[in-house]
């Protein structure tokens, strides 16, 4: 079964991470999903953007827990990347749900709350993609081994997944311990034991980030479940041409 390939905070490698134009460019690139960062505002609305702090992809700094969502709405998320992208906003976890309803995409939201304590952000994004009707193909993402324990009360009507780049000697078996129904795994711990391990216990295995191509292919060619990559198009040419030898 060919894997599912996330566009990692959407195209990356070509458009500021998790903003609305790197989403769009990856749907543009056939990607199957999008992976997004989601956070909370001092008001409590969610919005997608990876750092804790704003710093190092806006034109300001400061926690992102510390500001209302109103004053987030003036910061600029674009020109660092490129004047081409200058004045482009963070994006609410409703923009990027609105936008991706109708699209045939799977979604996998990431949890920021591994370094700061969001009180009731399992519970708020969970809201949010059931009154979007989007559970069904929506993945809830966390390395925060807590979290995913919170997430319990939901796993009957959406995928939980453990992120974790450590090296356990049976990640598999820890996910499982945890309820989460997903692994992701930094791509560089993989081995065919952990392949076939995910198999036999029914948790999907998904690898991140895996951009180069000798990556892609020798991720594809273990058989795991899906990847996250800032280069979808790249990662959707490779898997093409594996499959169609």
């Amino acid at each position: 079964m060919k894997p599912t390939l996330y566009a990692h905070r959407g195209a990356s490698y070509y458009a500021p991470e998790n903003t609305m134009p790197a989403f769009e460019l990856a749907f543009q690139m056939q990607a199957d999903g999008i992976e997004t960062d989601v956070q909370l505002t001092k008001d409590q609305v969610p919005v997608l953007i990876h750092d804790e702090n704003v710093k190092r992809t806006t034109n300001s700094n400061g926690y992102i827990k510390d500001y209302t969502y109103h004053e987030l709405c003036q910061l600029d998320a674009g020109s660092w990347f490129s004047p081409n992208y200058a004045h482009t906003p963070i994006p609410t976890l409703e923009d990027f749900l609105t936008w991706a309803k109708h699209k045939p995409l799977y979604l996998n939201i990431e949890l920021k709350n591994n370094k700061v304590a969001y009180h009731h952000i399992e519970a708020i994004v969970y809201e949010y993609i059931s009154a979007y009707q989007l559970t069904n193909r929506t993945t809830i993402s966390t390395f925060n081994t807590n979290s995913v324990v919170k997430l319990l009360n939901y796993r009957k009507n959406i995928e939980i997944a453990l992120l974790t780049s450590r090296r356990y000697r049976y990640p598999i078996h820890v996910a499982k311990e945890l309820g989460a129904s997903a692994l992701h795994l930094k791509y560089k711990l993989i081995t065919p034991k952990i392949v076939a391990s995910a198999y036999e216990q029914n948790v999907k295995l998904r690898l991140y980030t895996v951009n180069r191509p000798a990556h892609i292919i020798r991720s594809i060619q273990y058989g795991v479940d899906g990847m996250f990559t800032d280069v979808p198009d790249q990662a959707f040419y490779y898997r093409d041409l594996l499959y169609n030898r």
